[in-house]
Order: structure tokens, then sequence, then C-alpha cells
């Protein structure tokens, strides 16, 4: 399943994602980044950062609460107005 985090803090993440049949990802997340990933379903998504006694976890999420929604389109389409100076005279 299609996944995305974003590291709002303002430190270094490192995301470990561990699942079922030996599924295993770590990725280093900057901050303020976006990534996105594919892991099965019913795997768990562990964010470790380091601090002055060592590796410290910040959070476990489930998979699942980070599925990435298909992107919602707009009820209309965008009207443009042609710019006075872009029209053919």
């Amino acid at each position: 399943m299609a996944c995305s985090y974003r590291n709002t803090s303002d430190r270094m993440v490192i995301l470990r994602c561990i699942g079922p049949e030996q599924f295993f990802l770590e990725r280093v997340v900057f901050p303020f980044e976006l990534l996105s990933f594919q892991c099965p379903p019913s795997s768990v998504v562990k964010i470790w950062t380091h601090g002055l006694g060592g590796p410290e976890l910040v959070e476990t999420v489930n998979s699942g609460d980070l599925i990435n929604d298909p992107p919602s389109l707009p009820a209309q389409p965008a009207q443009f107005e042609a710019l006075p100076w872009a029209t053919a005279s």
C-alpha cells in the first residue's frame, strides 16, 4: 500500500517500517521533507531521532494511518482570462 510521512520537526529523523514476511524499510527523513513509500498492510512505522543519550523513539504509527489519499480534484475547472498583452491583434 502507498503511504507517506511528513517530518514536521526541525530535526532529521529515521523512519523504520517493519511488516510481515520480513519486510523492513529504513530511511532518513530531513526536516519538513515528505517521504512516500510502499509497504504491506499491517506494517508498523517507528520514527526515531538522536538525543543526548542516544537513539530516542519519537512515535509509533500503524501504516494504515499513513495511507496516501488520492488527490482531490476541484469541483469546477479553473477559469483563466487572457492577459491583454497575450492576445493576438
